[in-house]
């Protein structure tokens, strides 16, 4: 998506959102006097999910380098990056909501998975104070790592059904009730995700049927071939989570407060969604049967 079109997508969603958020703010008695800035919500939002779409490693590289530089004509009114950095954590709540007007529809045929975000290098975890009490110790299949987890759903089109964020100690399956609300029809897991009462629970609750590889000790069971042949391409998850990533730069250790670290996460989900194209399986729809 060009910066026009991503800033004209943010600006017709803030101008719908503006008004409910300011009323939710009155009835809860949270609203504070702000005085007007320079920026518009809308302009901020749209550089910091640019950002992710720039390949640029270091925000403020990007912000002094690039939006200071190259588009300043685009956006007349910017203000210092020290002002920037101050105004970013106002963008949280809008940005969240905006994503899920991005989300993708279920198509039946959903995959699921988690990727670990390391906040710090495990040699400095004794010293590490940005994350102290929120973030934990986690393992995957690689290594100890110090961090959350990010768990997603998508579908075979790879767009964004659903998130989650949790600290990197909390089992793969606990969010999955959750995360699979709105689903119907098959969803797809390694198998981290197997559990017999999470199968009856989805099963039960919402006629979702879990699919996931069976550990080497265990039986084997009957599975329909076409069951088999997309858990074998259940690594399109993988490619999502590589996309996110190494071009939206969702993970990195540089982060100086919480917030700026879930606008970061958030943004560069949003990056992602707005991809014109996403991995995709192709599916002939009419060749599978939902059972």
């Amino acid at each position: 998506m060009r910066l026009l079109e991503l800033f004209c997508s943010v600006d017709d969603f803030c101008q719908e959102y503006g008004p409910e958020w300011e009323q939710a703010q009155l009835e809860s008695g949270t609203k504070q006097r702000q005085r007007a800035g320079e920026l518009h919500l809308s302009e901020i939002m749209t550089i910091l999910i640019h950002f992710h779409q720039s390949h640029y490693r270091d925000f403020k590289a990007y912000y002094t380098g690039h939006v200071q530089v190259q588009l300043q004509r685009e956006f007349p009114s910017l203000v210092s990056y020290g002002r920037f950095v101050q105004l970013i954590p106002r963008t949280l709540t809008p940005l969240c909501l905006y994503l899920q007007h991005q989300l993708g529809r279920c198509t039946g045929v959903s995959f699921i998975d988690s990727t670990p975000l390391k906040v710090c290098h495990n040699k400095r975890i004794p010293s590490h104070r940005v994350f102290a009490g929120i973030a934990q110790r986690g393992k995957n299949s690689v290594d100890w790592f110090y961090g959350f987890k990010l768990h997603l759903v998508v579908n075979d089109c790879g767009e964004l059904l659903a998130f989650c964020l949790t600290p990197a100690n909390v089992d793969d399956r606990r969010p999955v009730p959750k995360l699979a609300k709105t689903l119907f029809g098959k969803l797809f897991g390694d198998k981290g995700y197997l559990s017999h009462a999470l199968f009856e629970q989805l099963f039960t609750d919402q006629h979702l049927h879990l699919i996931t590889k069976l550990r080497k000790n265990m039986k084997g069971k009957l599975m329909l071939l076409s069951d088999r042949l997309l858990l074998r391409h259940r690594a399109i998850i993988e490619t999502i989570y590589d996309q996110l990533k190494n071009i939206s730069q969702i993970e990195h250790t540089r982060h100086r407060s919480p917030l700026n670290f879930l606008v970061n996460l958030i943004a560069g989900l949003i990056a992602y969604s707005c991809q014109p194209k996403k991995p995709s399986l192709g599916i002939q729809y009419n060749a599978i049967v939902f059972a």
